[in-house]
């Protein structure tokens, strides 16, 4: 199981983990269980202590490659999974989340379809609590530009299990940046459209299960790691100013609908506190009033060109 499989595969799929033990098994499964059966499934353990190794271990199938060590988090684990992973696509599985039985098979398809296509964005469900989301992109080529401004704008469905590349557009730009611990999707995608257009595709191929411990799911500290977002690429405020403040204010009055007002009041002193943004309540009010309408006529220009939902 540490061993590296005899095969070639087509496909790698890396899964960072730590203390997800029955999490990642069932993820695990969802992988070795796949009607495409040359593919290798590379599990990287960030220093679990719940016995993932142990439980892993057990599981007799040279397509699955355990890497165990202590990381920075994360996304250093994934570029440590990049780094040892041996197919020519790459794509990622979140330790608790599920693939669909052809979902492999189906993403090689596109990239045997499209001997240019460079990143692949698919569609999934999502399941929190009692609701079930069907996050839906419509089948669409984005140039580099519609690309960023989708990312931008957050009018397409993203996710680290959706995501799938060739590895050498991964090494191109040097994998995920291990200083951020949340977007870290949209971050990498918006380095790779600085280089590559992206595919979405319509088909729905993977579960997305909201964890408790999951850092992407809570609502605090959202204005943080903006900032941080913001932060790595600042020629987003530049290229499009309305937007960073549309976000944030967006957030706020989220919090303050719900009566979360401590929370409202600290995303606006952490706005406030930040070098990347620091905007006032005026321009925070202008900016929601310009980046709605902005990011209104690009969802219009985007459905009426792709026939897409917005995210």
């Amino acid at each position: 199981m540490t061993g590296k499989a005899d095969i070639s595969p087509f496909i790698s799929v890396i899964t960072p983990t730590h203390n997800r033990r029955e999490a990642v098994l069932r993820a695990v499964d969802s992988v070795l269980s796949q009607s495409l059966q040359k593919i290798e499934h590379i599990v990287v353990d960030d220093g679990s202590t719940d016995g993932t190794a142990q439980a892993l271990a057990r599981i007799r199938d040279p397509r699955l490659i355990y890497v165990g060590a202590k990381w920075r988090g994360a996304n250093a684990a994934r570029n440590a999974g990049i780094e040892v992973a041996r197919a020519p696509v790459v794509t990622f599985l979140d330790s608790d989340d599920v693939y669909m039985p052809h979902r492999l098979e189906r993403t090689l398809a596109r990239f045997e379809d499209e001997p240019t296509l460079q990143v692949l964005i698919s569609s999934y469900v999502s399941l929190k609590a009692e609701r079930v989301t069907k996050c839906v992109n419509r089948e669409a080529v984005l140039n580099t530009t519609m690309l960023e401004r989708a990312l931008v704008a957050q009018t397409i469905f993203i996710a680290g299990s959706a995501i799938t590349a060739r590895r050498d557009a991964l090494l191109a730009i040097g994998g995920y940046d291990s200083d951020i611990t949340r977007m870290q999707d949209r971050e990498l995608l918006l380095r790779l459209s600085r280089r590559f257009g992206a595919r979405l595709s319509e088909n729905i191929d993977w579960t997305k299960h909201n964890s408790a411990n999951s850092i992407s799911g809570r609502r605090d500290g959202y204005v943080e790691a903006y900032a941080d977002l913001m932060g790595k690429h600042p020629h987003i405020a530049r290229s499009y100013p309305h937007i960073p403040p549309y976000m944030i204010s967006r957030q706020i009055i989220a919090d303050i609908l719900r009566g979360r007002f401590p929370q409202a009041f600290a995303g606006y002193k952490a706005n406030r506190s930040s070098e990347a943004l620091g905007y006032s309540l005026a321009e925070l009010a202008y900016g929601y009033v310009c980046g709605r309408r902005w990011r209104r006529d690009l969802y219009q220009e985007f459905r009426e060109k792709y026939g897409a939902r917005p995210a």
